[in-house]
């Protein structure tokens, strides 16, 4: 489980990128991203979000977001909340995580 807190937006999303992506790579593929106390996701967000869940479909796993109202509003709105698999606590998504 990776938990972000403060913005994911364009200073932030590149680091973030390089970081959750070499997790990944290296670790499991079935991931819960906690951003319930992010305050603020602009787009560089929204896109990283995206690339992260494809990645890990691609790995046959799973990537399941704990989500505030901020988070769900901002992936509502560019209509993403079908790709991204946006949970409203950390148990609702170890619920959703494939078991093994």
């Amino acid at each position: 489980m990776f938990r972000l807190a403060g913005l994911l937006d364009a200073f932030s999303e590149p680091a973030f990128r390089k970081v959750i992506g070499k997790c990944i790579d290296d670790g499991p593929h079935n991931v819960i991203l906690d951003l319930s106390a992010i305050d603020f996701l602009d787009s560089s967000g929204v896109g990283v979000l995206v690339q992260i869940a494809k990645k890990i479909k691609g790995l046959s796993g799973s990537l399941q977001i704990v989500s505030n109202a901020r988070v769900n509003q901002t992936v509502k709105l560019v209509r993403l909340d079908q790709v991204l698999s946006l949970q409203p606590s950390v148990e609702a998504a170890i619920a959703r995580l494939p078991q093994s």
